[in-house]
């Protein structure tokens, strides 16, 4: 493996967290903690992505933002990472390609909130991402029924599971999972002043 790159054996479970992280907080590591129970993850890899294509606006530098993540979680089986700065992809498809190549026999899932299953369909090839690895779906304040009436949701209904073990299972699967709820968002953060980009 390339130096700076994630260690991953093949046989691991690995849960990816995209985002822009603008910046990481409490919620995201309380996400994160859930998902490695739930979905029953070996690790999880924050990717600290460079932008979204879906947002006007850019975010912090990289480098601040990945420094902040690291202070916000201190867990050995979470590791922050850049890596799609690295890779030089800019969509969850595209990153997908990548990351399956390079780490061979390494499972990998695809974590989100349920506030992004309710625009998945407006993902470059999200139908691929949910034909290329499972996905585990967290509960977000105020977005549950909204996720479950997703185009997503309702095209892929058949493919849902239970969360337990979800890394092991064929694609197409995905979990949703309700959890005790933590109201924090990055967006919430920046209005209140509290991070500057």
């Amino acid at each position: 493996m390339r130096q700076g790159f994630p260690i991953a054996l093949p046989g691991m479970v690995v849960g990816l967290l995209g985002g822009s992280f603008d910046p990481a907080h409490a919620g995201h590591a309380h996400v994160t903690r859930e998902a490695l129970k739930r979905f029953g993850l070996d690790r999880v890899w924050w990717l600290v992505s460079p932008g979204n294509p879906l947002k006007a606006e850019g975010p912090a530098p990289l480098a601040t933002r990945i420094a902040q993540a690291r202070s916000v979680i201190g867990d050995p089986r979470v590791v922050i990472t850049g890596l799609e700065a690295r890779l030089g992809t800019r969509h969850t498809a595209a990153l997908l390609d990548r990351l399956t190549a390079l780490y061979p026999g390494v499972r990998f899932v695809w974590l989100m909130g349920a506030d992004n299953l309710v625009q998945f369909h407006r993902w470059d090839r999200w139908q691929s991402i949910l034909s290329r690895v499972p996905v585990g779906v967290m509960a977000r304040p105020g977005f549950g029924i909204a996720a479950r009436r997703s185009v997503a949701a309702r095209m892929f209904r058949a493919a849902e599971v239970p969360p337990g073990g979800l890394g092991l299972r064929a694609p197409p699967a995905w979990a949703f999972v309700t959890m005790p709820l933590v109201d924090l968002s990055s967006s919430a953060i920046r209005a209140r002043g509290e991070w500057h980009r």
